[in-house]
């Protein structure tokens, strides 16, 4: 069985940066593609930002382009996501989640293994 844990979440204010953080605590995911998902309070899990497992080719939700980077450390099975100007529509629970292919989507239904996310508030 595959396990993920994210941490790094927390409080700032706008205009503030965090790097959240995925790894497992059982398994590997350095042939598969990984994402971060998020869902804020009363609304569905939307995508974040991709990294493919096979080429390292990334992709994002248009309104973080710019401001969020995604990355991997293969050999760590370590999975980040640094934040940048965070604005207070980014508040949300945070999730990571292993495709079942090394392909790049956004499609949630691609993703059969998450962590159990990591809250961000970003306060105005």
């Amino acid at each position: 069985q595959v396990q993920l844990v994210e941490s790094g979440g927390g409080s700032v204010q706008a205009g503030g940066s965090l790097r959240l953080s995925c790894t497992t605590v059982s398994g590997s995911f350095v042939r598969y593609a990984m994402a971060w998902f998020r869902q804020a309070a009363g609304n569905e899990r939307e995508f974040v930002a991709v990294v493919s497992g096979t080429t390292g080719r990334t992709d994002y939700q248009n309104s973080v382009k710019g401001r969020f980077t995604i990355s991997r450390d293969n050999d760590k099975n370590l999975l980040t996501l640094q934040m940048n100007d965070l604005k207070t529509e980014d508040t949300a629970i945070y999730y990571c989640a292993r495709s079942t292919r090394g392909a790049p989507t956004s499609d949630i239904n691609e993703y059969n293994i998450w962590g159990q996310g990591t809250h961000v508030t970003v306060s105005s």
